[in-house]
């Protein structure tokens, strides 16, 4: 795993820019502690840093294969291909010769072969950009779920690139422009394929290749969801999904650096838990370890959307499998602590996020890398086979708008101040955040693959319920996997997202996969033989938040101060009304916690990022 940067001009030399370049690729310095590698030709840029996960010698970057001392490629690459051994014996085959055991050399090598469509050929998440010295092409290609990230910026004569936004302000002709249809993709919480938050800087969207030559920019979709006709009865089905999910992690657990399972006691983690170890033990090796978070000090409560605590389910599981875990215990100290959260914010290059989820996320996964370099992750599972409470709410599931923000409205309660509840009220009537959202939704729905049957409507709907998952909801939790993991230079692998396992489930009608009236029937039959009953039974509890009062009434006091400073960036951007109230003397600060958060997560922002506000 690593981070990428670069510059293509087609009317300048860029030997003379090996300094911007340089500036570029410095940022990606968190995601790539192990090496640095940098390659300037007349028209191309190529920057790479280093998280050295397969062939530690042999796979530095950027890579290049050259004929008769004459360039023919380059690549700068992240991500990891789990397919790399049987595409390297295929390559062979063809006369191609290696000189390495990385994975990057395959996918240089695969582009000899098949030039722009090897994206098709290869398995795994990964977000590359190869220099074709020959034809003076660039192309920058993203894997089919959006697991790794990648961002550009178009110029008069070429392109600038990178893993993160940051990566493209280091660059002279990129500034952090935010304008109103910016600051509601921001807000909307409903990931718009191709958009960011910055003016002028776009994303590669999953599937896809972005190609630049002299004639400009084009861009071309290399895979997408399919409707395709789902005949397996429900034991096939089963089986069929239990036989994948072992394909998948025997090729998710290759590496050569220590690797670990990140273990919430939920069903998806203990999934993965199970099968690791199944698989490890019959190679002959010891079950990964396993890792969970947890708040020092706190008695656990009920909560609407979580019912019962993680650490018991999470060393029962461990104990199951046979893996020594550990409990990270966080306090609201650490959460609190502006180091933590300005590394939050500078990973994430956006003031909104989860929070002070976002924040133990951090610290989970540093206290992680102390032991391991790769940590499996369950995420996608929920999206996949129908694990969050939306999915079963058919006041949601009718709303007539993404049914996550109608079910997470509804469970904030009256009581509660939405995300953009402190911003002006000018600032909030100009975004119209539920027009945007309408726009967005229908633009959603449009896009769906219908099969040539004609399902009844529950079917139909469902199948649209989960497409918007797959494709909105869960990238906005992706990229923060990615983001605030790579800023730990933990690579996080996440085998829900196998585009075999997604385009087979996706398909599966929704009657089998709530077949016995709950979340997740189809992945809980398949694997609950590999289970504690007490975990295969447990109901979905999402990933937690503190619940000490005491953090909240500390955000309380922060805003206090941001609304003091007349120098603070924010200030002219908040309802002075909407302030007053959340600090009231009888106030409940959790019921502005989160919009809290936002408010001096924005000031952090405005300030850090020189941000050029266009409103």
């Amino acid at each position: 795993m690593c981070g990428i940067a670069g510059w293509v001009s087609f009317n300048r030399d860029l030997t003379a820019e090996l300094g911007t370049l340089e500036a570029m690729t410095a940022t990606m310095a968190l995601r790539g502690p192990d090496a640095s590698g940098l390659l300037v030709e007349r028209h191309a840029a190529l920057g790479h840093r280093r998280l050295a996960v397969i062939d530690i010698a042999g796979g530095t970057q950027p890579m290049t294969v050259e004929e008769n001392g004459r360039l023919l490629s380059a690549l700068t690459f992240s991500g990891e291909i789990y397919n790399f051994r049987a595409l390297k014996t295929e390559l062979e085959g063809h006369g191609h010769r290696f000189r390495t055991r990385s994975d990057t050399e395959v996918v240089l090598r695969a582009y000899l072969q098949w030039g722009q469509d090897v994206a098709a050929h290869l398995d795994g998440m990964f977000a590359f950009a190869i220099w074709d010295a020959r034809t003076e092409e660039l192309f920058l290609i993203r894997d089919r779920m959006g697991v790794k990230p990648l961002f550009y910026s178009r110029t008069g004569d070429g392109v600038i690139f990178g893993s993160e936004p940051k990566a493209l302000f280091a660059h002279p002709a990129v500034r952090p422009i935010v304008d109103m249809d910016g600051l509601r993709e921001m807000l909307a919480h409903a990931k718009t394929p191709g958009l960011t938050v910055y003016r002028d800087v776009a994303e590669v969207e999953p599937g896809h290749v972005v190609r630049v030559d002299t004639n400009g920019l084009t861009i071309r979709r290399y895979w997408a969801l399919e409707a395709r006709e789902h005949d397996d009865d429900l034991p096939t089905t089963i089986a069929t999904v239990r036989s994948l999910l072992e394909d998948i992690i025997r090729k998710y657990l290759v590496s050569d650096v220590p690797l670990c399972a990140l273990l919430s006691g939920g069903l998806d983690s203990s999934v993965l838990v199970a099968l690791a170890a199944e698989a490890e033990r019959s190679a002959g090796r010891k079950p990964p370890r396993t890792f969970s978070v947890d708040f020092a000090g706190q008695a656990f409560r009920t909560e609407t959307l979580r019912a019962t605590p993680d650490r018991p389910y999470a060393m029962l599981m461990a104990q199951h499998a046979g893996a020594k875990h550990r409990i990270v215990e966080l306090d609201s100290t650490s959460l609190l602590d502006q180091e933590v959260t300005r590394a939050v914010l500078a990973a994430r290059d956006l003031p909104v996020g989860f929070g002070n989820m976002d924040t133990s996320l951090l610290l989970l996964f540093r206290a992680v890398r102390e032991h391991a370099t790769v940590a499996l992750s369950g995420e996608a599972a929920d999206e996949l086979f129908g694990g969050y409470r939306w999915f079963h709410d058919p006041v949601a599931t009718a709303s007539g708008t993404f049914p996550w923000v109608s079910s997470m409205s509804a469970i904030a309660g009256a009581g509660s101040i939405p995300l953009e509840g402190l911003l002006s009220r000018e600032l909030r009537e100009g975004l119209d955040l539920p027009g945007y959202r309408a726009e967005r939704y229908a633009q959603a729905l449009a896009e769906v693959p219908h099969g040539e049957r004609t399902p009844d409507p529950v079917e139909r709907r469902m199948r649209e319920i989960c497409y918007l998952n797959l494709t909105r909801f869960q990238r906005i939790l992706l990229d923060r996997k990615d983001r605030i993991s790579m800023a730990a230079a933990l690579e996080v692998r996440v085998p829900f997202c196998d585009h075999h396992l997604v385009q087979y489930v996706f398909n599966t009608p929704w009657a089998m996969k709530s077949f016995d009236g709950r979340e997740k029937s189809l992945l809980r039959a398949a694997t609950q033989h590999l289970l504690p009953s007490e975990v295969a039974e447990r109901v979905k509890a999402p990933y937690p938040r503190t619940q000490d009062p005491g953090y909240a009434r500390a955000l309380q006091t922060g805003l206090s101060s941001l609304a003091a400073d007349i120098h603070a960036p924010a200030r002219d951007y908040l309802d002075t009304a909407a302030v007053a109230q959340a600090l009231a003397p009888d106030a409940d600060p959790e019921a502005a916690s989160t919009a809290t958060e936002i408010a001096l997560d924005l000031d952090t922002w405005l300030r850090d990022y020189s941000i050029d506000l266009r409103l």
